[in-house]
Order: structure tokens, then sequence, then C-alpha cells
């Protein structure tokens, strides 16, 4: 299992894409008013695209996706021709060697260890331009469980911690957002 670089997600991409939701969309629209307008949008573990690129492609952002599952990165191109993609693990992903007016990584952080979380969470600070935000979801409490899909452990570091790595990235958390589906998105600004 350690040596799967989606972390189990090829295993369930077919599973994953046929019962993926439209849940989070409004949210994200939402969030990217606060962007330039045709500004560069990263999103880490985008899967395939729906619906989180695809709205923010309809808001005229141009996209950039990361994911490890080829299944799922196949699924997004697909979806979103006009992006650019590339299938690796953010962990050790370039970013595209470029900066970048709004990082997402919705149903994506809370899947890794916490030393991981925490390395990501200091290389989108990095990736993000000056006044680039960072919207992320994770519960607000300090938890850990089993994945549903994958069957490989999740966990959320919790507010008052991820607060704290926001901080030493050189972010801001400027809101907590909880969607019709009860998942917390927390929206950072780059000082």
């Amino acid at each position: 299992m350690t040596d799967d670089p989606s972390a189990g997600w090829e295993a369930v991409a077919g599973q994953f894409a046929a019962i993926r939701s439209s849940v989070g969309s409004d949210i994200v629209r939402r969030w990217s008013v606060h962007l330039p307008a045709g500004g560069a949008i990263l999103d880490i573990g985008c899967g395939t695209g729906v619906p989180i690129a695809r709205t923010l492609t309809e808001q005229g952002f141009e996209l950039y996706g990361i994911d490890a599952s080829p299944t799922l990165l196949e699924a997004f191109r697909r979806n979103i021709p006009d992006a650019r993609a590339a299938c690796e693990p953010v962990e050790s992903s370039r970013f595209f060697d470029r900066r970048f007016d709004g990082v997402v990584a919705i149903g994506l952080l809370f899947l890794l260890a916490g030393d991981r979380q925490r390395m990501v969470i200091r290389r989108v600070g990095h990736a993000l331009r000056a006044g680039g935000r960072f919207l992320f979801t994770a519960p607000t409490q300090r938890c850990a469980w089993t994945d549903s899909l994958t069957g490989r452990s999740s966990l959320s570091l919790g507010e008052e911690e991820y607060d704290h790595l926001l901080i030493e990235a050189g972010l801001q958390r400027v809101g907590v957002y909880e969607d019709e589906g009860g998942n917390y998105y927390y929206d950072a600004v780059a000082r």
C-alpha cells in the first residue's frame, strides 16, 4: 500500500467518479470572486475536474490540475480540455514551476499524513502570488478516521493547528465555510 503514489485513489477511481456530486461548487464559486478575473488557479488533487475545476473554468479562470491517479487525471483532461494537467503526487509536484492567483485542495489534505499536510501547506504558501488565496477542506476538530472509499487513514489537524500552519506559510485565514454536505472549507490569503 505504501508504494501507491495515488494513496489508493487509482484503485477506486471509477467508484469515486460515479459518486462525486456537485457539493462544494457553490462555495468555490463564491470564493473565486476574490480572485483576479481570468487568473491562474491550481487544483491539487483535482480528480476528474467535476465539479470544482469545471466551476472555476465556467467563471473564466485558467486551470492547472495535479492528481496522482492516472485514471482520474485522464478524466480531468477530458472534462477540462483547456487546463494544464500533471499526473504526480502533490508532495513531489513542481506546481508547474509558476505562481498562482488561487490554489484549491478539496478533499485532499486530510488524506495525507500530518507531516505531509504541513509540507503541502508550506509549498502552497510559496506557490501563491501576494494576495492569492488558498481554499482547502478539512474538519475543524482534530480527529482521525478511515476513508470510506480507499480504506486508508485520514487525519484532520484541527482548526487551531491549520491556523498555525497557514501563518507559518505566510498565509492568513479569512474564513471557514460549511457546505450542504457538512464539509468545512478554510479560506486563506497570502500576505
